[in-house]
């Protein structure tokens, strides 16, 4: 996001205030723009109804009518309009009962909000001293305080909907900022709670996160607050080593596997995450992969030859495993990137197979047990450079098959 968004944004605010309407930027936007942080998406909150946006801009299309959202494109950029809205009561937890859009104040529209460096809102034509506008003191909170705080009673904002006790530890790990007492209190008295929350919801906070570079200090609150035990149950104490020392490149899926190793999580660890955080099946491959591939990297490494260091190089968990071995052993981690780096020279670390299993077929042989035996002795040799040919890599087969029926 950068310019380009931001002038699509601004231009739907003059737009809209040249209809009549009030118009601001509004929430996230505002908050990362004050803390000189380049936003990732532009809204905009509006007294205008959505069909009078929609009016204003012919092609905007309603993607969340009962909550009165509007997507509005403008020079290839989409920007969220929203109508303020006050909202009902949350009987579910997790979403109002009902909105009620058209009669609310842009006051109205800030009282909802979670936190106060959320509920800010900015004009972007007004004097610079009074381009923001500040009902809860949340500019004092992100610039002085450094703190997140709920927007009035923090144990009525978290009985609204559970899953802000998760946000509250994400912005506060991805800016460094603590809680604010009497939220940090709210989220412990009602920690166990989060169950209450789909775990689709939950993981999808969970993997936000645990994917940036300030995801040791996010596991660390979690524990601290009782929430991780509401997700993955009790465990021992942990300072997080694996994840203070994760490389801030690395993946999703070794941050969830760092995680349940530095909480020392037993058993089948990729199918618990995936139960208890409805991960993809993508996801929990890679998690099991990278789980299953480095203690070999450990272990196995040093004393294997050519052909097993290319298999292991190419394993699909080969990445995501050397991740988490650099966190703890960073001098292997980058002894073996290096050699990975010369093997992949020539013919690479997987090239395709000279020999089939048609071309065995073919031969005569018959599927069974040997065939596996016989392609492999085949690829390895070819992996290691010892053979460059279709003749050659049948003869080790032929040798394979021979001294298996010997």
């Amino acid at each position: 996001m950068g310019q380009a968004e931001y002038q699509a944004a601004c231009h739907i605010v003059r737009a809209l205030k040249a209809a009549g309407h009030e118009a601001v930027l509004a929430g996230g936007c505002v908050r990362d723009r004050l803390l000189e942080i380049t936003p990732k998406d532009y809204d905009v909150a509006t007294s205008a109804l959505p069909d009078e946006v929609k009016a204003l801009f012919p092609g905007a299309k309603g993607v969340g009518e009962a909550f009165a959202v509007v997507l509005v494109r403008h020079d290839k950029v989409i920007t969220e309009v929203a109508t303020f809205r006050k909202d009902g009561p949350y009987a579910d937890g997790r979403r109002p009962d009902y909105v009620e859009v058209g009669m609310a104040t842009i006051e109205e529209d800030a009282a909802r909000r979670d936190f106060t460096i959320n509920g800010l809102f900015e004009d972007p034509d007004a004097p610079e001293e009074s381009r923001v506008i500040d009902f809860h003191d949340g500019v004092a909170d992100l610039l002085d305080h450094q703190c997140v705080r709920a927007i009035g009673d923090p144990a009525e904002r978290i009985a609204e909907d559970r899953l802000r006790m998760l946000r509250a530890v994400r912005f506060a790990a991805r800016f460094d900022f603590e809680i604010e007492a009497n939220t940090h209190q709210a989220i412990l008295n009602h920690a166990p709670e989060l169950g209450a929350v789909s775990r689709e919801r939950v993981g999808g906070e969970v993997v936000m996160m645990l994917a940036h570079h300030a995801r040791a200090k996010a596991a660390a609150m979690l524990q601290n607050l009782g929430l991780d035990a509401a997700i993955l149950g009790v465990s021992p104490p942990s300072s997080f080593p694996r994840l203070a020392k994760l490389s801030p490149q690395a993946s999703e899926a070794s941050a969830l596997a760092a995680w349940a190793m530095d909480r020392g999580m037993p058993g089948e660890v990729a199918g618990v995450l995936r139960e208890a955080l409805r991960l993809s099946n993508e996801m929990e491959g890679a998690i099991r992969d990278a789980l299953g591939l480095l203690p070999r990297l450990r272990t196995e490494w040093s004393a294997s030859d050519v052909a097993a260091k290319k298999r292991m190089a190419s394993h699909p968990g080969y990445q995501e495993a050397w991740w988490l071995l650099e966190a703890t052993h960073p001098e292997s981690a980058h002894t073996i990137a290096a050699e990975v780096a010369a093997l992949s020279e020539g013919i690479g670390l997987a090239p395709v197979p000279l020999l089939s299993g048609d071309d065995l077929i073919a031969a005569g042989h018959r599927p069974g047990p040997h065939f596996a035996m016989a392609l492999d002795a085949a690829y390895d040799a070819q992996l290691a450079g010892e053979i460059s040919t279709l003749q050659e890599a049948k003869a080790i087969a032929e040798r394979t098959f021979r001294r298996d029926m010997a």
